[in-house]
């Protein structure tokens, strides 16, 4: 029996065809999966049932996966999740990540990337890995003494405070072009595979510093 058989994936998600493309892949990887349309519907299931990892849309209509991930955050239920969306916002997956999300992904979604994602959520990182651990906006100016250049270091603290990357270009007095390139390289140095990956890096040294 695979390490997936039934565990619970809660997938919220607005798009029918989109939760069902979702509940073949985990229902042939051996998960077991309900499906909700928004945040409202969701909320009203039975909160015994609350159990597993939710795989959360970010946008929908309605209250966001933000919000959601607020209301359990409020609540204290130590539910994982994994955000996704078809966009790689920064501000929002900088949110999502330092509220302790455990992943963000980018649509079309790899399957090995969710599946991958899932086996971090159900394996408890998002309650006890200090990758996890939330940084605040303070704490943004201890990070990363990662063996990294003052412009690396400057354009990282912005990634991980939310800025955009024309934000972070006017506040530098540089080019987008330019941050846009230290961004990918900062990527390769940390070997991230996504900007969730970067945040989660960078949050992981500078608890450690």
């Amino acid at each position: 029996m695979s390490e997936s058989a039934n565990k619970l994936v809660h997938v919220v998600d607005d798009d029918a065809s989109m939760r069902k493309a979702l509940g073949r892949v985990l229902n042939h990887s051996g998960y077991a999966v309900k499906e909700y349309a928004s945040v409202g519907d969701f909320l009203v299931s039975d909160p015994h049932d609350w159990t597993g990892c939710l795989l959360l849309d970010l946008v929908l209509g309605g209250p966001s996966g933000l919000e959601l991930q607020q209301v359990l955050s409020r609540q204290q239920r130590a539910l994982p999740i994994v955000f996704m969306s078809a966009y790689g916002d920064i501000p929002q997956t900088v949110q999502a990540m330092k509220a302790g999300a455990v992943d963000f992904l980018v649509k079309p979604i790899e399957r090995d990337a969710l599946l991958g994602a899932l086996a971090t959520g159900f394996g408890g990182a998002a309650a006890s890995d200090s990758s996890h651990t939330t940084v605040t906006p303070e704490s943004t100016n201890d990070v990363i003494s990662y063996d990294l250049g003052e412009r690396e270091k400057s354009v990282l603290r912005g990634i991980v405070a939310g800025r955009r990357n024309k934000q972070i270009a006017a506040d530098l007095g540089l080019s987008e072009r330019t941050i846009k390139s230290c961004r990918a390289g900062l990527m390769r140095k940390f070997g991230a595979g996504s900007l969730a990956d970067l945040v989660r890096y960078a949050q992981t040294h500078a608890c450690a510093a």
